[in-house]
């Protein structure tokens, strides 16, 4: 499947694409960010005795490859919760790292330590992925896990794994993942397959970008105009140039 249609906007005076594959590209640095794997989630509750599915490890790898295959990127920024507990760390999950990072062994790696990342305890230094704490300085942005404002740099964040709630004219709703935007502050959507969310609700200061259909737009400010944007989805997106 062919990577979807990305919405170029400018943030901290730089231009970022926001991609329907929950990730954002600065293309300027040619860096990539996403948010909230939570690796080893299922994997965890299953540990638990929770009869959840298996597969979501592989599923998140497969995309985040194709994202790396398509932008090539220099720098894959994880922005926290790379591993969802100590009980991801199975062979099956470790194993699976293992052969995606030997697949993209070039590229410069760095994670953001989140709260889970505090109980899941660091990658295996096998996998070489750079471990920081929040702020971690790219360019223009300061790559955090939790949501926060900095006094030089634009704030790329993840935590809270949002959401936004649409509806229709029949009564009918619709949720879907969203970047959140303040002008210093910038949430992304969780990237891993397996993760709840949190409904942000439309309120001044706040710019919502819906995600669905492998599209992104941009929602309306007034909490009404968000109850008819489902038939609106497309109307916003718009596709930069590689």
């Amino acid at each position: 499947m062919n990577p979807g249609k990305p919405l170029a906007i400018t943030y901290a005076d730089h231009t970022v694409w926001l991609l329907p594959e929950h990730a954002l590209w600065w293309p300027d640095g040619r860096v990539l960010f996403v948010a909230d794997l939570h690796l080893g989630k299922a994997a965890s509750y299953r540990a638990l005795g929770q009869p959840v599915p298996s597969g979501t490890t592989a599923e998140n790898l497969r995309r985040l490859s194709q994202l790396i295959t398509h932008y090539l990127p220099a720098q894959l920024v994880f922005l926290g919760d790379f591993l969802h507990a100590r009980q991801a760390r199975t062979a099956s999950v470790l194993n699976q790292l293992q052969l995606w990072r030997q697949g993209h062994a070039s590229l410069h790696c760095t994670l953001v330590r989140g709260n889970h990342d505090s109980r899941a305890g660091d990658p295996p230094a096998d996998l070489s992925i750079s471990v920081v704490d929040e702020p971690y300085l790219v360019g223009p942005f300061a790559a955090c896990h939790h949501p926060q404002t900095h006094a030089t740099h634009g704030v790329l964040a993840g935590h809270t794994h949002p959401v936004v709630q649409l509806q229709g004219p029949a009564r009918d709703r619709l949720r879907l993942p969203c970047f959140v935007f303040e002008e210093r502050s910038a949430i992304l959507p969780a990237f891993g397959e397996f993760t709840g969310g949190y409904t942000v609700a439309a309120q001044p200061g706040l710019q919502l970008y819906a995600v669905g259909g492998q599209t992104v737009w941009r929602l309306p400010h007034s909490r009404g105009l968000i109850r008819n944007s489902i038939a609106n989805a497309s109307d916003s997106a718009q596709t930069p140039t590689l």
